[in-house]
Order: C-alpha cells, then sequence, then structure tokens
C-alpha cells in the first residue's frame, strides 16, 4: 500500500468536495440543523397541559384542592367553567387537554370524614401523554388526601400532626433521580441525535461522492491508473471521515453548550468511538455508492437504509429494552444501537471503556465487516 498514492486520491476528492460549495456547505449544516430541529422538536417533557376546572361547591376546601392544580408546572390552567357539556366543548376544540369537575358538597364531605368524589376528563387522542396526565393528576390528588386524613386522624384523636402522619403513612417513600436529576428529556435526546446525525450525513454524503464520479465519467481515470483497490478505497473515504469527525466535534460542542446537556464521561473515549461509528456510518455509505450509478439512487437508498433502523431500532425514542424480542434483534443488527448506548453513557453516566466495551468492540466489527465487504465488491473493471 502506497501512502503517496492514497494522499493523491484523498486530495483529489477533496477539491472535488471544495469545488462544489453546496455541497460542502450541506456537509457541515446537515448535521448541525438536525441537531437543532430534532432537539426542540424531539420534546418528551408532558408539562404545560391545557387544563379548565368546573367548581360545583366553590368552598374553601374546592379551592385549595384546585389550586394544586392550576399553579402546578404541569398544567397551563385556561380558566373555570360552569358545567360539563362546556368543558365537552372545550375537550373537543382541543383547547383543553384534561378537565377537573369538583361536585357540590365537596368541602362538607371532607371535613366529615366520608369520601368526595371528583371527575377528571382527559383527551384521550395521545395514549403516552394521557397516561402521564392521569399519573400528575393521581399524585396531586394523593398529595392532598394524605394531608386531610393526617389532619382528620389529628383531630379525631388528638394527636399531633407528626405523630397522625406516622401513623397514617408508616412507609415513606423518597425518590432519587439518577444520571438526569431534573428529568429533562433533552438530556437524553440530545446525546442521541449526535448517533441520528452522524448515522444520516456520513452515508449521504460518502455515497454522493463517489457516485458522482461515475455519473462524470471521472471514475475511468481510477480503473485505467495503477491505484490498488485498497488505496482507491482508503484515499476516497478519507476527507468523508475527516469531514464527519470534524461534524461530530460540533455536535458535541452544541449538545455541551447549546442545549446545556452535562458531560461527564472522557472526551476521549467520546472521540476514540466517534472516530469509529464515523468510519462505520461512511462504509455504509460506500457499499450503496458501489450497488448504484447514479446520485438519486443512492439518496433515496442511503435515506431509506439509515433513517428507518435509526429511528426504530437505535433507542433514539424508545428504548431497546422496551422493544419486542423480535425488534431487539433488530436493534443488534444496526450499529446505532450501540453507539446511541456510548453517548449517552458517556454524556450522562460517566461511565468508561470498563462498561462500554462491548458496544466499542461491536462498532469495531461492524466498521472491519463493512471495509471487508467493500473491499470484496469493488473491482477496477468497470461493469458493462
Amino acid at each position: 500500500m502506497n501512502f503517496r498514492r492514497i494522499k493523491a486520491v484523498a486530495f483529489k476528492e477533496w477539491r472535488e468536495t471544495v469545488r462544489d460549495r453546496i455541497f460542502l456547505l450541506l456537509a457541515f449544516l446537515l448535521p448541525v440543523l438536525w441537531m437543532l430541529v430534532f432537539g426542540y422538536g424531539l420534546v418528551l417533557d408532558v408539562e404545560h397541559i391545557p387544563l379548565v376546572v368546573v367548581d360545583r361547591d366553590h368552598s374553601a376546601l374546592s379551592r385549595d384542592y384546585l389550586y394544586r392544580f392550576t399553579e402546578s408546572r404541569y398544567f397551563d390552567f385556561k380558566g373555570s367553567l360552569t358545567s360539563e357539556t362546556e368543558a365537552d366543548a372545550w375537550l373537543l376544540s382541543g383547547k383543553a387537554r384534561a378537565v377537573i369537575v369538583v361536585p357540590e358538597k365537596f368541602g362538607e364531605r371532607l371535613l366529615a370524614g366520608q369520601p368526595a368524589h371528583v371527575q377528571t376528563l382527559i383527551d384521550g387522542t395521545f395514549p403516552l401523554r394521557t397516561d402521564i396526565t392521569k399519573g400528575y393528576v393521581l399524585a396531586i390528588n394523593s398529595a392532598l388526601s394524605g394531608e386531610l386524613l393526617v389532619d382528620y386522624v389529628a383531630r379525631t384523636r388528638g394527636l399531633s400532626r407528626e405523630q397522625a402522619k406516622t401513623l397514617v403513612q408508616p412507609i415513606r417513600l423518597e425518590v432519587r433521580y439518577l444520571y438526569n436529576e431534573e428529568v429533562r428529556s433533552a438530556w437524553s435526546i440530545v446525546p442521541a441525535l449526535i448517533m441520528f446525525s452522524l448515522m444520516l450525513a456520513p452515508p449521504l454524503l460518502t455515497a454522493l461522492g463517489i457516485v458522482r464520479e461515475k455519473e462524470t465519467g471521472s471514475i475511468y481515470n481510477i480503473y485505467s491508473s495503477t491505484v490498488s483497490k485498497i488505496e482507491f478505497l482508503t484515499g476516497k473515504l478519507t476527507p468523508y471521515v475527516a469531514i464527519s469527525f470534524v461534524n461530530a466535534l460540533l455536535l458535541w460542542l452544541l449538545a455541551t453548550l447549546w442545549f446545556q446537556v452535562p458531560f461527564k464521561g472522557s472526551f476521549g473515549l467520546f472521540l476514540l468511538t466517534s472516530l469509529i461509528f464515523v468510519l462505520t456510518s461512511t462504509g455504509i455509505g460506500l457499499l450503496v455508492s458501489l450497488m448504484v450509478s447514479t446520485q438519486v439512487a443512492a439518496l433515496i437508498i442511503t435515506m431509506v437504509l439509515c433513517t428507518l433502523p435509526t429511528i426504530l431500532f437505535s433507542g433514539l425514542i424508545v428504548p431497546v429494552s422496551s422493544l419486542s424480542p423480535g425488534a431487539q434483534v433488530q436493534a443488534h443488527l444496526f450499529p446505532g444501537m450501540y453507539y446511541t448506548n456510548i453517548v449517552r453513557g458517556t454524556f450522562l453516566k460517566g461511565v468508561g471503556m470498563n462498561v462500554l466495551w462491548a458496544d466499542v468492540l461491536a462498532l469495531a466489527l461492524y466498521a472491519a465487516l463493512l471495509r471487508l465487504v467493500a473491499y470484496r465488491l469493488f473491482t477496477k473493471r468497470p461493469r458493462s
């Protein structure tokens, strides 16, 4: 293998890339745009739920009960209504996603130690959002019910509030959130978007760049040259690997500085694994370029081949462990899942190679296998 010939091929490819200003601009702009668009668009936090209330009791207890909903950051209070019919209209129009209906004699029944039934209407159009909204309602309701029960026991048995609380709540649950203390979806989504961008942009650039030579006919210069297959493939991919590696650094800066995602792990490990993943993703683009002869075909096949598995099976939105057994098998066949584990592990948990070695090894094997297959498929004899 002659490194001078590799350098010559790489330099030629770089000049072709620089000459096409739009192609060069997209090479650096697309990953950043994807990060910004999906970083703001893929918000899984369920907050500011539009809420209206119907208070038929108008007592101090009913106002206190509803106050806990209206002042919660999870609900966006839109106003008080007079009837359930009016509330149904709000739900149908989408102006409200939840309605709390407090019945008559709500406060009177509670002060007498009797149960009071509160109706909650929730828009079930989006099941996941509905379940989370229901959880918020149950949590707020349970908190007030517990406080009222403590007050009732303390008043009827002549105990202090602390004694009554110990009697009513013998088991007290303390919850600590690890690794994502603020439970922000952006802290989980944004690192995975580094994977998403590097899984789409490098294959696309590589496939289009190599197929471009087929369309212009300049690939025949390589067929007739003394450059070997491995020298051509190495030199051809070097500029795209370099561009994609720079993009990985830009995406890391965007995640940490713009989206304020904490980075707790080893920066060196992140760079190493990002380089391996870039070698993997450019290898996918190389395989596509060997199978097609037009840039349109390369664009379509690359997007279909990379986009769907990356969204569905990488853990970007749904954890792989939550998928069906068949889907989990498919997830392990795509490199995106392994790199997602790495970026989330280095960003949020600060884990190192002792934990992530299996994912790093899988990516390395994937990159080596793609290079080997491409080497076997590539021929310097033009197909007729």
